[in-house]
């Protein structure tokens, strides 16, 4: 039931996330005096409109998506008479760039919007934490854990094993008993299996040295590779903690760390983009038969199934940044300057703007619009192939779909 919940509310999400769009679309429309004649979220069969003021606001049946209907975005659209001198492509070219560039603002807005929901509900995770063994903090060790589901420790006082053996906050664990440990995982699994003193190698303001560390035992519940539940146990520890992977923040310090969140955010969206056109071969082969890389790409679809399996497990904060994630790639990916995308119009309104310029230095009239016959070619080979790589991550998604929990 909570999967199902979870499966609508993120599809839900993404339908408000395409309506924002479009809607930022209209609202910078109508402000800088264009018409805008129709918006509606979804395709297909009218379920309802409504008119206000010169405006068609409506809802379709499919909820693929949505659109605004701006009159006069090309040379090539039919005009009413009233509609001649607030034509799109007649005005100039800082308001056809707002227009366009609208839309990608509201995704980006709301992205944002979520990534500070996140900061002072949750905390943000650590997105530049070091994935070495880094001692985040020395305490004592607790004796016994309890059951689940919450598997919380013991109270205890007074400095661990390793605090009084001289590991200090900061350090970076080497190796553990001879045996390298490149992670924090690595050392508590090497810890875990010891007893007694052993050698805890470190580095230290770029030094390294050995620090005997009598490791404790204490009673934990502990869940091997290949076990499907957690089993009580007796394993070596010596009290000591990782960095923490979510820093949380109050209402006021969530504002700056949210626009440095979203700036890494950014950079981790555009480098998947990137990568898109590489992971079709991956797509295919998890079509095929092969294991599905977590790693690729997913379709609207597949994002809501994940959605439902992260309300499943009650994590709510992953759900969040999920969906702030998707805006960003939205806002994203619309930046492309390839028609029928936001950024392929915003790339031709540029060109327009380039090419008077040159005209007027040598003495011509302005060229007028760009002719958007000439584009159709290209704009369908966009289509095709956009539409055939949505098809395959669909298909990909339905028949072997992302399990983020086994």
């Amino acid at each position: 039931m909570v999967f199902a919940v979870g499966v609508v509310l993120f599809a839900l999400g993404i339908a408000l996330s395409i309506a924002l769009h479009e809607a930022g679309h209209m609202w910078v429309a109508q402000a800088t005096g264009m018409k805008v004649r129709r918006y509606f979220i979804g395709f297909g069969p009218k379920i309802f409109s409504f008119r206000r003021g010169e405006t068609e606001y409506g809802l379709k049946a499919l909820p693929l998506g949505g659109f605004c209907d701006i009159a006069g975005m090309t040379a090539l659209d039919e005009l009413e008479p009233d509609e001649e001198d607030r034509a799109m492509y007649k005005k100039p070219t800082w308001k056809r760039l707002a227009v366009m560039s609208g839309g990608i603002g509201m995704n980006f807005v709301l992205g944002l919007v979520l990534v500070y929901v996140l900061a002072v509900g949750w905390g943000l995770p650590d997105l530049n934490r070091s994935t070495d063994a880094v001692v985040g903090s020395v305490g004592c060790a607790a004796p016994t854990q309890g059951p689940g589901p919450d598997y919380a420790l013991s109270e205890c006082t007074g400095p661990g094993p390793a605090e009084q053996a001289g590991i200090r906050t900061g350090d970076v664990v080497t190796a553990v008993d001879g045996k390298d440990t490149p992670t924090f995982a690595d050392v508590a699994a090497a810890t875990r299996s010891l007893s007694g003193p052993v050698d805890f190698t470190i580095e230290r303001d770029g030094e390294e040295q050995t620090i005997v560390v009598p490791v404790q035992q204490v009673q934990r519940w502990v869940q091997e590779e290949g076990e499907t539940e957690p089993h009580e146990a007796t394993v070596g520890a010596i009290g000591i903690g990782a960095t923490p992977s979510v820093v949380e923040h109050s209402a006021l310090s969530a504002v700056p760390a949210s626009f440095e969140f979203t700036g890494d955010m950014f950079v981790m969206t555009a480098e998947r983009l990137v990568q898109m056109p590489s992971k079709a071969v991956d797509l295919w082969h998890a079509v095929t038969g092969g294991e599905r890389d977590p790693e690729t790409p997913i379709s609207v679809y597949g994002a809501s199934v994940i959605g439902g399996q992260i309300a499943e497990q009650g994590i709510w904060e992953a759900f969040v940044l999920l969906l702030a994630s998707l805006n960003f790639f939205l806002g994203m990916f619309n930046l492309l300057p390839l028609l029928p995308l936001d950024g392929g119009h915003m790339a031709v309104t540029v060109y327009e703007r380039v090419r008077d310029w040159f005209r007027s230095r040598r003495g011509l009239p302005s060229g007028g619009p760009v002719d958007y016959m000439k584009l159709l070619p290209v704009t369908y080979v966009v289509i095709v192939i956009g539409g055939a790589y949505m098809l395959l991550t669909l298909t990909a998604d339905i028949v072997n779909p992302i399990k983020l929990f086994q």
